[in-house]
């Protein structure tokens, strides 16, 4: 499997790949072509074409959650790509929004016209994709959730609510007797995600990649004491973790002093072959 991270908050270089607050990872396995993500504008594609990814090839894409930061460039990719079904979950086009200090909302969802597109496939707790990939949904909370989401709200039978992120989904992939799970932002909590992994399947998934949701851009990382307790347990998984995006630079660097290299960054235009 080949995983090439076309758009990131960071850049391997900026001078070549530009990066953005955003999402994108191409994924190509033995027979199949795949995009998890398009991040917040048409910079995904720009960097594919850099990197010689075949973004008109891509034969699925699926999009994590309905925030703009993962599907902002879904239109580009539409426009791009004439022949891939998109993988949605069914709440993703709600009205998502943040919560600013002033109270004032600021709408961060998808764009709703992108939803109309024939190729949308909404899906299920479990949609299998074909017979090597398929996404869940439904994450129970048996840990606390983290800290980092609490300026995330959404709108609901006309009233802003908490958003309890019921529209995030997890892409799993099977190859050669592997697992590679790949989580967009992890709102529900990665620990959290993988657990109901292995309640689903009866194991640990071998790699993770994808955003942990432990920093907010208005509060800041997550307490010291947190991280340190999420790093022992996903050290304890047996599985390799490579992560960016919203984990944040500095509980990165925190995961990192815990799990050394069992886990590593998923920077613009850094390409990882397992």
């Amino acid at each position: 499997m080949i995983v090439t991270t076309l758009v990131e908050n960071t850049s391997i270089s900026e001078e070549e790949y530009s990066p953005e607050h955003g999402l994108s990872l191409y994924i190509e396995t033995g027979n199949q072509k795949l995009l998890f993500d398009v991040g917040a504008s048409d910079l995904f594609l720009q960097n594919a074409r850099k990197l010689g990814v075949p973004v008109a090839d891509v034969g699925a894409l699926v999009i994590s959650h309905g925030h703009y930061d993962h599907g902002g460039g879904l239109g580009t990719f539409l426009k791009e790509n004439k022949r891939a079904e998109v993988f949605v979950h069914p709440q993703a086009f709600e009205k998502h929004y943040r919560l600013g200090a002033d109270e004032e909302l600021e709408y961060i969802g998808l764009a709703v016209e992108d939803g109309q597109d024939e190729r949308i496939t909404l899906t299920s707790e479990q949609h299998r994709i074909n017979e090597q990939a398929w996404v869940f949904s439904s994450v129970v909370d048996r840990e606390p959730r983290l800290g980092s989401n609490v300026a995330l709200v959404m709108e609901q039978d006309g009233r802003i609510r908490r958003d309890v992120f019921a529209h995030e989904q997890n892409l799993v992939i099977e190859e050669n007797g592997q697992v590679f799970l790949f989580t967009g932002c992890a709102h529900n909590g990665i620990a959290n995600i993988i657990d109901h992994f292995h309640v689903l399947e009866g194991r640990m998934p071998d790699y993770v990649f994808g955003g942990f949701h432990l920093a907010n851009r208005g509060s800041g990382p997550e307490d010291l004491a947190a991280l340190d307790r999420l790093g022992e347990y996903l050290l304890g998984t047996k599985a390799r973790f490579y992560t960016g995006h919203c984990t944040g630079p500095e509980p990165y660097e925190r995961l990192r002093a815990i799990m050394g290299d069992k886990i590593g960054y998923l920077a613009t235009g850094s390409i990882i072959r397992v």
